[in-house]
């Protein structure tokens, strides 16, 4: 027995990688899905870095984390997305202009984060990959070039346009909606054509944004590149120079796409496989719930108390008449509920779902949120308000197992009836556990499959295996518009031949019946 468990340790001493992993976003959100790559490499014995607006892990001797919660400063998200202002059209966060200005002032400030900034300068600093999420900027890819390491993209959404054309080439827009659009399947005519001038956008809004990243890009990697006695590579060169995408994605909750060698699906690997037991107050209000609870929140970058004054009161109102039991993630304390509503300012969500008495989860239909209520079996009613929510629901009402409610002025009503039918139609339920079991039908769990291909990547020195050579072709020769150029050229050349020939032939004709007068 003590024999194995040295040859453990040896094999994890010998193959035990130094990996940054980069999530600089100030979302809780954001913060959860660095974590769980963190938590998982570490228990693979791997010595990990992690620059993060919020160091909350517990120590580790395998551990640093890198605090950049200065970004925090950069933009108040909490301003930001605020349900009234959203209700209102005050803010358009489908408004990607906006929101990759906002990601590139994140990323401007984590490289010029003077914690970041002493890390970069280290030339004794070596880490055998880097993990960096993608949200609307390929600036992060700079940490790669710095330390000579194979890159590795971590997109927290769906497979879609902007992202997979940094590893291979873009889906079709005939048959893939764009991330943030609000476009239903199946397209028809006038949706291929809306989806296609999106598609055009997003290329537009890439090219427009390049030169403002490059030069951040350029400012804040270039004099560690020059202090450690390495040549930055170009922004628009090493953006493209992924060895791997691990996407927090799989086809349970998204939809079926042709994708590349070097993009893995990973959904649900922030789940820990032991969920921590409740708190106490909370345990005991949904062991006696008889009529089940209805689990509320928006999420953890929406509050509830963003909501107008006149949906807060009709919510209190609807919920109260309920016979269910309503736990209500909350961010201030309420004044005379009704018994059946309890309030949390902190919801252990995971816990909250796994419990067996949860009946329904009312969420803003974040990727987060929706792959724990695939993962724990649980019906869904989604509330979107920004970003990928919208298609996400779409795909959730498509998969049968939840149901879509717009916030307007109507939410109350609305929301009252799709509870109602939600959870008295057994077909929703049957959704749910089918969902469920595929996405719980995979040959390794998420965790584990993170593991393998980090290591992987580490381990051949960036997977060159993996990559796809769409990365090297032009777009006029995937299109074979040289063969068309040619093809059109070959045509003029014989008509123009058989023109010459018939003019010839016509006026000999005529010269010689000229000669006979």
């Amino acid at each position: 027995m003590l024999r194995r468990l040295f040859i453990l340790v040896i094999l994890k001493v010998c193959f035990a990688y130094k990996i940054l992993v980069v999530f600089p976003i100030p979302g809780s959100s954001h913060a959860i899905l660095g974590e769980g790559y963190v938590r998982h490499l570490l228990e693979a014995g791997h010595e990990v870095t992690y620059i993060t607006p919020l160091p909350r892990l517990r120590p580790s001797p395998n551990l640093r984390q890198i605090d950049v919660s200065a970004n925090f400063e950069v933009s108040p998200l909490g301003e930001v997305i605020h349900i009234e202002k959203l209700m209102r059209k005050e803010i358009d966060m489908t408004n990607l202009y906006v929101v990759k200005d906002m990601m590139i002032a994140f990323a401007n400030a984590t490289i010029r984060n003077p914690n970041v900034k002493r890390l970069m300068d280290n030339p004794d600093e070596r880490f055998d990959a880097v993990i960096v999420e993608w949200l609307f900027t390929e600036i992060y890819s700079g940490f790669s070039s710095v330390f000579q390491c194979p890159l590795i993209w971590s997109s927290s959404m769906e497979p879609h346009t902007l992202v997979l054309w940094l590893i291979d080439e873009a889906p079709s827009p005939a048959y893939v909606p764009d991330i943030i659009s609000s476009i239903k399947l199946p397209f028809d005519f006038w949706k291929r054509v809306k989806n296609l001038w999106i598609f055009m956008e997003r290329i537009l809004l890439n090219w427009s944004a390049l030169s403002k990243e490059s030069s951040i890009y350029d400012a804040g990697f270039g004099p560690s590149a020059i202090k450690r006695g390495v040549k930055l590579s170009p922004l628009a060169e090493v953006m493209y120079n992924g060895s791997l995408m691990l996407g927090n994605s799989h086809v349970s909750l998204g939809q079926p796409i042709k994708l590349p060698a070097n993009y893995k699906s990973i959904l649900g690997y922030h789940i820990p496989q032991k969920i921590d037991p409740l708190p106490e107050s909370i345990q005991r209000v949904m062991d006696n719930a008889r009529n089940g609870v209805i689990y509320f929140s928006m999420g953890s970058m929406l509050n509830s108390t963003t909501f107008p004054s006149k949906l807060k009161k009709g919510l209190l109102e609807m919920f109260g008449g309920l016979k269910q039991t309503v736990l209500w993630k909350f961010e201030e304390a309420v004044p005379d509920l009704p018994k059946n509503i309890h309030i949390v300012q902190w919801a252990p969500q995971q816990s909250i779902l796994a419990h067996p008495n949860c009946v329904l989860f009312i969420t803003h239909g974040g990727l987060l949120s929706l792959t724990e209520a695939v993962h724990f079996k649980k019906l869904v009613i989604g509330v979107p308000m920004f970003a990928d929510q919208f298609l996400n629901m779409d795909r959730v009402v498509g998969k049968g197992f939840g149901k879509r409610v717009d916030l307007d002025w109507d939410f109350v009503d609305n929301l009252r009836v799709a509870i109602a039918e939600i959870i008295d139609n057994p077909r929703y339920c049957d959704a749910a556990e089918e969902i469920s079991f595929v996405y719980h039908h995979r040959p390794v769990s998420p965790g584990s499959e993170l593991v393998h291909w980090v290591q992987h990547v580490a381990r051949t020195q960036g997977a060159p295996h993996l990559r796809s050579s769409a990365l090297h072709v032009p777009l006029y020769q995937k299109m074979y518009l040289d063969l068309a150029a040619v093809v059109l050229i070959i045509i003029i050349v014989i008509t123009k031949l058989i023109k010459t020939l018939f003019r010839k032939k016509s006026t000999e004709k005529n010269h010689k019946k000229n000669l006979k007068k």
